[in-house]
């Protein structure tokens, strides 16, 4: 693994560590007090952690069924929730 690659391994970060550290990415950034080369360096970890958010809202979408329900409103199974 490449120097640069290990320094944006996020593959470990929970959801919200990694929200945290974009929206810290962000502000740095806004500000504009960053010199050039740390301005890349920060935007490719945000970059990084973004994808990691990402694969990790999907796999959480992906768990999320929806609960069938019979006429009687008894709960009879589960589908998944795009299933209609």
């Amino acid at each position: 693994m490449s120097e640069n690659a290990q320094i944006n391994d996020v593959s470990g970060y929970t959801f919200e560590k990694a929200v945290a550290e974009l929206e810290s990415i962000v502000a740095r950034l806004e500000r504009g007090d960053v010199a050039l080369d740390e301005s890349i360096a920060i935007y490719e970890r945000g970059e990084a952690l973004k994808k990691h958010c990402e694969k990790l809202l999907s796999a959480a979408e992906n768990r999320i069924e929806k609960i069938r329900i019979d006429r009687s409103g008894k709960p009879q199974g589960v589908e998944p929730l795009d299933g209609e």
